[in-house]
Parts: structure tokens; C-alpha cells; sequence
């Protein structure tokens, strides 16, 4: 909770006042001297922005049970979430779209999405598929970009931010695999990667597939509001064509 809160930069005097307790009652919650109620272990969490796995985990820590459900995409619960986001994904071809959760792994595609990494070898796109994997990796989108230098510091920034926010295990596995491709600099640098100059007003990728080069730019969204661990998680990332070439090709090969 400490670390939370410090590396939201907020002094325990400031917080203990907007959640309704005394400085030195959150003092002694931080130290561990005093149980909190789950109602102020979750206040602290909603001003903290603390994400809702780590916010269960607090719950277990002070023996409370956790309040948020944590499905399988595929429960039965989720089934009108998981459909409404196919339903995005499908609308979005003939571009790409996908959907990850929290290490990038790729739980929900589009028709685009997996044309567009059909030729990478297994080891990059399967069998669980990894968007950072087949952007970073040599044998994926990497060596297939002549701008690779120009976002690959944004994604290895991304990946860096992400371990220190959730030191996960995957994550943590990631991280190592990714620091022994080639091209990409020693992990210690990843934190301040700086990219090159700005002379656009969105990044673009730029690959080569199926012998035409395409240029992408993203946006991603989230559930609103979500109330369960699996969707707090998920995000979904939709490739639109930069140019209109790309747009030409695109559509073109999904008529064929």
C-alpha cells in the first residue's frame, strides 16, 4: 500500500483525508499495526487507482475475501462481453484488430489480424500468439520494418512501465526472452528509450507483408467500467491504414 501510494506521490495526510481516517490510523495500516476494514482497504485502492487483481490481493492479505471475480474469457459470464468485442473486432476487417490482456498475449483476433502474421514462424506467433513478441522479435515484424527504430522504444518502454506497475511472472519471462533478441538494447536502457523526432501527428508502423509494405496507425480501448479481473485486463487495439495505399491493399486481398 505504501508503495502505491508513494509512487502515486501522495503524502499519507493528503489520502487519510479523502478516504475519511486519520493520518496516523493509515500510518498504522501501513506498518501493519492496524487491521483496516475491507471498505477503507478499497477506498485507499480507488484513490490509488490500484488495478483490481492487486486490489483482491490486498483484500487476502488483510483476510478479507476477494471481492472481484476473476473469469475465463470463455465463462459463461463474460459470454455477452466476449461477443460484443468479436463483434468490434469483425466490423474493424479488412483491417487488423486484436484483442491482449495484461502481457500482451493476444485472446481475441480478427480475420486481418491473423492474415497479417500468417507467414511468421511458430516460434514467433505461436501457440499462444504475443503481440510484443511478433512486433519485437527478429523473425516477426521486426525485420520487416524500416522504421522498427522509430516504435520499437515506445513498446520496450511500455513493457518496462509494465513490470514495475505488476512484476509478474510472465511478464518477467517475456522481458528476459525479448533481452536476447537481436537489435533491441540492453534492458537497463528500456526505461528512457527516447524516440526519434516527431514529424507526425501519430506514430506509424511501417511492415512488409506478402510483399507490399503497409502503414499502420492504433487505437486502443477498454471495457467500461469493468467489474472482473479478466476484463479490467483486457484492452483491444485496432490497425487503421495510414495511407491510402495501405487501405487499397487491404481491402484488395479481402475480396480475393
Amino acid at each position: 500500500m505504501r508503495q502505491r501510494r508513494l509512487a502515486a506521490r501522495r503524502s499519507q495526510l493528503d489520502l487519510a483525508l479523502e478516504v475519511g481516517v486519520s493520518p496516523r490510523h493509515l500510518s498504522f495500516v501501513e506498518l501493519g499495526k492496524s487491521r483496516p476494514s475491507p471498505e477503507l482497504l478499497l477506498a485507499l485502492a480507488e484513490h490509488l487507482d490500484v488495478p483490481l487483481r492487486e486490489r483482491n490481493e490486498w483484500l487476502l492479505a488483510a483476510g478479507y475475501a476477494p471481492r472481484y471475480p476473476h473469469s475465463g474469457l470463455d465463462a459463461p459470464a463474460l459470454a455477452r462481453v466476449r461477443a460484443g468485442l468479436q463483434r468490434i473486432l469483425d466490423a474493424h476487417d479488412p483491417f487488423p484488430g486484436v484483442a491482449v490482456d495484461r502481457c500482451w498475449d493476444i485472446r481475441m483476433s480478427n480475420a486481418a489480424a491473423r492474415q497479417l502474421s500468417a507467414e511468421f514462424p511458430g516460434h514467433v506467433s505461436g501457440p499462444a500468439p504475443n503481440l510484443l513478441r511478433m512486433a519485437l522479435h527478429p523473425d516477426g515484424f521486426a525485420g520487416r520494418s524500416r522504421n522498427f527504430a522509430r516504435w520499437s522504444p515506445y513498446l520496450l518502454r511500455n513493457l518496462e512501465r509494465a513490470l514495475a506497475r505488476d512484476d509478474s511472472p510472465a511478464l518477467r519471462r517475456l522481458a528476459a526472452e525479448a533481452e536476447g533478441w537481436p537489435g533491441l538494447p540492453p534492458r537497463r536502457s528500456w526505461a528512457t528509450l527516447a524516440g526519434q523526432e516527431i514529424t507526425e501527428a501519430v506514430m506509424t508502423w511501417q511492415v512488409t507483408t506478402g510483399g507490399s509494405e503497409l502503414s499502420f496507425f492504433t487505437i486502443m480501448s477498454t471495457p467500461g467500467t469493468p467489474l472482473d479481473v479478466t476484463l479490467a485486463e483486457l484492452s483491444v487495439e485496432l490497425f487503421f491504414p495510414a495511407d491510402a495505399a495501405t487501405e487499397e491493399r487491404l481491402r484488395a486481398a479481402a475480396g480475393r
